[in-house]
């Protein structure tokens, strides 16, 4: 397994979520300066059941980094390649 990833997934042990969501939601949260509340719509429309404190909290933990990364120009490599299928919540 790359270094990298290792350490990504030591990273994000002990949370409920795959980090797959987690540095998405992180992502959007600073890529596009959205509320916590409408970030937590934009998952609710794709079938992930998250509240915006656990949001909040993810942003407060993880997002100094994936700020960082933004403002040296990796853009392109803080966004996470997620596909989030719509799927109706029941």
């Amino acid at each position: 397994m790359h270094h990298d990833r290792m350490n990504e997934l030591i990273r994000y042990r002990g949370y409920r979520y795959p980090p797959e969501v987690i540095s998405y939601t992180v992502w959007l949260c600073y890529r596009f300066t959205l509320s916590f509340r409408d970030i937590e719509d934009l998952l609710a429309e794709r079938g992930v059941m998250v509240s915006y404190e656990s949001i909040r909290l993810w942003c407060h933990k993880f997002g100094p980094a994936y700020a960082r990364r933004l403002r040296k120009g990796a853009g392109s490599e803080v966004s996470p390649q997620i596909q989030l299928c719509y799927q109706p919540v029941k």
